[in-house]
């Protein structure tokens, strides 16, 4: 199931990101990760987030920023069982167009997001972390 985002679900969403950060982004220093956790914790209840829920609680979430996706996390375990295709699949039903970042680096991500039909449309330095992004587009057709 589906459902929007719940102050209880709080703790169990920023684990998981948490933990899909550091297995997705290997490349990525881990203390990037764990610094930025307390601010992600406070910007999750100002962003429209869908959840992906079964009988064993939360398994994945979809945040995003007006028509921006900031991001789409499943947690370990449940990946490759269609939780991220459900949860965008979700939010293109709701929306003409979306976009998002995707780092060079992430192929299992750039995949998914190409199979979901997103088009790259630029690619720039993430200063923050000093590596390579996709910035990608989605248009209903």
């Amino acid at each position: 199931m589906i459902r929007a985002l719940r102050t209880s679900d709080m703790d169990r969403v920023a684990s998981i990101w948490l933990e899909t950060n550091l297995q997705a982004h290997s490349f990525i220093p881990a203390e990037y990760w764990k610094s930025n956790l307390e601010y992600v914790r406070e910007a999750l209840p100002l962003a429209e987030v869908h959840v992906y829920e079964d009988a064993q609680g939360v398994q994945g979430f979809i945040g995003l920023n007006g028509d921006h996706v900031e991001g789409l996390f499943v947690a370990a375990g449940m990946q490759s069982h269609g939780i991220g295709k459900q949860l965008m699949d979700h939010v293109k039903r709701r929306r003409d167009a979306l976009t998002l970042e995707a780092y060079r680096k992430n192929v299992d991500a750039m995949r998914f997001y190409q199979r979901e039909g997103f088009t790259l449309q630029n690619e720039d330095l993430d200063e923050s972390t000093g590596e390579m992004e996709h910035s990608m587009q989605w248009r209903r057709r």
